[in-house]
């Protein structure tokens, strides 16, 4: 079966544009818009609707697109299962992180990966913790990396716990201090995550019983960390994410302490999913996933 068609909608889909999708998949607008309206003539019903703004799902489509990820997912499992019989180890891994595993653990990870396996591809997707849950629900990512306990419905296997700190401007009066006690958390200005993010202060703040004088919200951990540094207030950011910054600011452990377990999502069969799921946990178990600040 040629999944072409399919891929030009979800990629259209993805990005909102035909001319993203067409850049993406290397091709031109015109291919993909015209795969488009031939499965829209084999389906019997259109798919999309475009505009100004870019496109926007039929009804028809936003019915259809779950299966269509799902017969995408599918075929990438067929195309590793027929490299691992082969010996290649070949396809493509679609792998969901967020932020700190992005930054500190995947770089490494995919240099050996690929040192062993050079032909198998990858493509990653960079979110919070709401992002990656929902991209391996709806299919979109081949193995996550999640916040434990999870609630997914796939195998998930804890990798490590990583502490949550405080961090405060250098002139701030808590510089001095052994804890950052979280209770301070209800008068200091504090800089937060958005609610709709599943983040690791806000679960360290509810534990302990602390309704933070939340002044600022933002959806990027580095941007918290340079609002810290201006003096804008506080925030509280797991140890992961700080390890090897030398930022303008003070990083002090938690009173009570708190910690986020960090997991993997393996949300698919595919051999060559199976086998990069193992580098991670090889990564982590020799130590080499440990924060060093």
């Amino acid at each position: 079966m040629n999944t072409s068609k399919y891929a030009s909608f979800l990629k259209t889909v993805e990005y909102g544009s035909l001319t993203l999708a067409a850049e993406s998949l290397g091709c031109t607008q015109s291919a993909v818009s015209h795969s488009i309206a031939s499965l829209e003539s084999e389906l019997g019903f259109p798919l999309i609707t475009r505009n100004r703004g870019g496109v926007k799902l039929t009804d028809e489509g936003e019915r259809l697109l779950p299966a269509v990820r799902a017969l995408l997912s599918g075929a990438e499992q067929l195309e590793q299962t027929a490299s691992s019989i082969r010996g290649l180890h070949a396809g493509t891994v679609r792998i969901g992180a967020f932020t700190s595993v992005a930054v500190h653990w995947l770089p490494p990870i995919l240099k050996r990966f690929q040192q062993d396996h050079p032909n198998v591809d990858f493509r990653l997707l960079n979110g919070d913790y709401h992002d990656v849950n929902q991209w391996i629900q709806d299919g979109s990512v081949d193995i996550g990396f999640v916040n434990m306990p999870s609630s997914l419905d796939c195998e998930c296997i804890t990798l490590m716990e990583d502490r949550l700190l405080a961090i405060v401007p250098k002139d701030s009066r808590f510089a001095a201090y052994p804890k950052f006690p979280l209770i301070e958390c209800e008068t200091e200005p504090f800089i937060s995550l958005l609610e709709s993010s599943d983040h690791d202060a806000r679960r360290a703040l509810e534990a302990a019983g602390v309704r933070p004088n939340v002044r600022f919200y933002t959806k990027d951990d580095y941007a918290i960390i340079a609002m810290v540094e201006q003096g804008l207030g506080i925030s509280i950011m797991p140890e992961l994410l700080l390890k090897g910054r030398h930022d303008d600011l003070v990083i002090l452990p938690l009173q009570p302490a708190s910690v986020r377990t960090i997991g993997l999502a393996v949300a698919s069969n595919g051999p060559a999913t199976r086998r990069f799921a193992e580098y991670v946990v090889d990564f982590v178990k020799n130590g080499k996933g440990a924060p060093e600040l």
